[in-house]
């Protein structure tokens, strides 16, 4: 396997935490997972999204930044591989979906600063997972907060991040996840490493799962 910094991506309950445990466990790999519980403006974002947008998308972009910062330029002797289970340009792609315009303008100008410092994944896993699939993953882990997310906002993510991947050419395994298992069927998650033992060209290349 000659990828380095692997990150794997989705919408909200497309299983990016459960898969990157398991990979980062197969390969002895460092973890690196979203904080999102720090995330002081989260509950509040969820009970008044026009309020709490703007300072909830600052303080992931920070938290995002520091944590990849200080992780990615740690070498560690005893793992060559990283496993992230989200891309930093996620506060991007968030951001366009929740702020109006004019902030969002001023939000991709703090972006543009900071991404040029962050390390790029060699290779991203995108699950891409329904939208009813995804209500099913976020009632069953039960987050007070999430259980009330509409699903016309859970579809303007999906769109925002195939959209993304589609125009910027990314290294990309694009898993079709509609009914993954990868905690339960060992299937599932040989796929997925089977075909990271494999080398690709940029753009996207379709995995299906058994």
């Amino acid at each position: 396997m000659n990828y380095n910094f692997i990150t794997i991506e989705g919408n909200i309950g497309a299983g990016k935490t459960t898969l990157s445990h398991l990979l980062s466990k197969h390969y002895n790999a460092r973890l690196i997972l979203e904080e999102f519980a720090e995330n002081p403006f989260l509950p509040k974002f969820y009970e008044n999204p026009e309020q709490f947008a703007f300072p909830l998308e600052l303080f992931f972009m920070a938290e995002r930044y520091k944590q990849l910062k200080d992780l990615l330029q740690t070498k560690d002797m005893f793992q060559n591989v990283t496993i992230s289970d989200y891309l930093f340009t996620k506060c991007l792609l968030f951001a366009k979906v929740n702020l109006p315009d004019e902030e969002f303008r001023l939000y991709q100008k703090l972006f543009d600063i900071i991404n040029p410092q962050i390390i790029q994944p060699d290779i991203l896993i995108y699950l891409h997972t329904p939208v009813i699939k995804l209500q099913e993953n976020i009632k069953k882990r039960n987050r007070k907060y999430e259980q009330s997310i509409p699903n016309d906002y859970l579809f303007n993510l999906q769109e925002t991040y195939t959209q993304y991947i589609k125009q910027h050419h990314i290294k990309t395994l694009f898993v079709d996840a509609s009914n993954a298992d990868f905690l339960d069927n060992p299937l599932h998650l040989q796929t997925i490493i089977d075909a990271l033992d494999k080398e690709y060209e940029e753009g996207q290349h379709f995995i299906t799962l058994p």
